[in-house]
């Protein structure tokens, strides 16, 4: 048994260090590393959808909208606007439905296109949105996060198309800051300087 456990290590040792060196890499899908691929307008495809970005105002605290560390900005947690600015307040599954809870997490999400623009100068130096966490203000009995949080995943989607597609967490809040009713931050990838 020592033997046939010996000859098995031997035999993974030199698969490894032999032949193809690549065959246990685990590479991520490629997306064009060229500046603005033919047809790529985020821009223009907000005006198609008829949103308008928001003027971004002073963070209310110690801390910025966005960080950018090399080719990765991090967005800071935003809240939802009504169309007047006003924040959205209530709890989902008491004050808010679902539809109520989509239509707030999409307003986050042209807030954090707006902060985009204004750090970025263009959307159109995103290459793609990469991490999003949803954060909902909901009782204790509220299932539905996900189908909120959906409102600003798919307000991604209609922008940036399957650049748009991100890894995503949809969870549930006991409270949130000014009892707004949700809150989403995001990571993006830009375009290569």
């Amino acid at each position: 048994m020592k033997y046939l456990t010996l000859l098995a290590v031997l035999i993974i040792a030199s698969s490894c260090t032999s032949g193809n060196k690549n065959n246990l890499e685990v590479k991520a899908p490629e997306i064009s590393k060229q500046k603005s691929p033919e047809g790529y307008d985020p821009e223009k495809r907000l005006e198609e959808l008829g949103l308008q970005l928001q003027e971004i105002s002073a963070p209310l605290a110690n801390y910025v909208h966005a960080v950018r560390a090399g080719n990765l900005v991090f967005l800071a947690g935003k809240g939802p606007k009504n169309e007047v600015g006003e924040t959205i307040i209530g709890k989902l599954g008491d004050e808010y439905n679902v539809d109520q809870g989509y239509a707030a997490a999409k307003s986050v999400g042209i807030q954090q296109l707006s902060v985009l623009k204004s750090e970025l100068g263009n959307l159109n130096k995103i290459k793609r949105i990469v991490q999003v966490t949803g954060m909902v203000n909901a009782v204790p009995e509220f299932k539905d996060h996900s189908k909120v949080i959906n409102g600003y995943s798919d307000l991604m989607v209609d922008v940036f198309g399957d650049r748009g597609k991100h890894a995503r967490a949809a969870v549930g809040m006991g409270s949130l800051p000014n009892n707004m009713a949700v809150e989403i931050e995001m990571v993006v990838e830009i375009f290569e300087d």
